[in-house]
């Protein structure tokens, strides 16, 4: 109907720590952290490749990767990582997971 307040609909899925870590062991999986590289060195989850969403080469990084992968996101909120599957939606990218509660709710 009418989009008064100007949201749209999410083109990505924030998923349960459990689902993320389910996923990310697909063998299509990319597995991505958009915190800076300070953040990164000091606590990462194993096989993820840093892509800090605030580097003015992200969108330029993002662009050559493929499209045809699940890529699997996270900050230390879920917020920054909620941002950049929203960036890569609107590249093409359709299969983008947002780890809910970012690494701060990583029990693994």
């Amino acid at each position: 109907m009418f989009n008064l307040f100007g949201s749209r609909t999410k083109n990505y899925q924030d998923i349960s720590a459990e689902a993320f870590k389910k996923g990310m062991s697909s063998p299509n999986a990319v597995l991505i952290d958009v915190r800076s590289p300070g953040e990164f060195s000091a606590d990462k989850i194993k096989g993820a490749r840093n892509i800090d969403l605030f580097s003015p080469s992200f969108q330029q990084q993002v662009a050559n990767l493929p499209k045809d992968k699940e890529y699997y996101l996270y900050c230390r909120s879920g917020n920054r990582s909620g941002q950049a599957c929203s960036v890569m939606a609107n590249m093409g990218f359709e299969k983008l997971y947002n780890l809910e509660g970012g690494i701060i709710s990583w029990p693994y």
